[in-house]
């Protein structure tokens, strides 16, 4: 059983419904289900937290367009392009911190790699075309559920050993990246220009944050880095 994170809106956003809801892309669940779990949404309910914890084997951290108050990583003056979601924010921060305490296996899909990154004590890149000098469209043109770019990937990292490459191509849907990686973290992949794709946590069961968004399963190594998760989250529950 897989937890997911998803967003919230508030009441008459998109003219929905007159009262706040979650909201999550079906494909961060079909492609859970392709990979052997079973996903479930979670209520952003830090109290639940606990219970959460006992009954799911997995947690997913899912992306979202907004992004990570940057007082929460020591920065002191917010860009202009930068929106925030403090209620979902501080739940999966604290449910990550929690998690991390049981090793729980823990993917961070784009912008909830950069969350795993800022719960561990790193920092983000707020806006990537004013830090990085001819940096690539990481808010890529085209579709989602095509190529964007390619990255490479760390030899020797857990990364590599799942996807049995130094290289592939992703899509990319971001604007922010993660600047220092958290002290518990090392990269483990880059784009080529210089922009940090992914971050692991060596000494856990699997603990992996990445840029892009593997749910779309544009690539094999995207699919066996979902099942990669979906093994270690059943290795956990046996």
């Amino acid at each position: 059983m897989i937890g997911l994170t998803p967003d919230r809106e508030d009441a008459g956003a998109y003219g929905y419904s007159q009262f706040p809801w979650y909201v999550l892309r079906e494909n961060y669940a079909t492609s859970i289900v392709n990979a052997g779990g079973l996903p479930v949404t979670l209520p952003l309910d830090p109290t639940l937290v606990p219970d959460i914890l006992d009954r799911i084997d997995g947690l997913v951290l899912t992306g979202g367009a907004f992004d990570i108050d940057p007082t929460l990583f020591g920065d002191t003056v917010c860009h202009e392009r930068v929106t925030v979601k403090p209620f979902r924010t501080d739940f999966e921060i604290f449910i990550t911190k929690e998690a991390l305490e049981i090793d729980l296996p823990i993917f961070g899909i784009c912008g909830g790699g950069q969350l795993l990154n800022v719960a561990l004590g790193g920092t983000l890149i707020q806006h990537i075309p004013d830090e990085i000098p001819d940096s690539l469209a990481h808010e890529q043109p085209n579709p989602r559920n095509e190529p964007g770019h390619e990255i490479d990937i760390v030899a020797r990292s857990k990364l590599y050993d799942i996807v049995g490459t130094n290289k592939m191509v992703v899509n990319s849907a971001h604007h922010q990246a993660i600047k220092e990686p958290a002290p518990d973290l090392v990269v483990n992949a880059r784009a080529p220009d210089g922009v940090i794709e992914g971050v692991e946590d060596k000494e856990r069961r699997f603990c992996i944050g990445v840029q892009w968004h593997p749910e779309f399963e544009i690539t094999e190594g995207d699919s066996s880095i979902l099942k990669a998760f979906i093994k270690a989250a059943t290795e956990g529950a046996s």
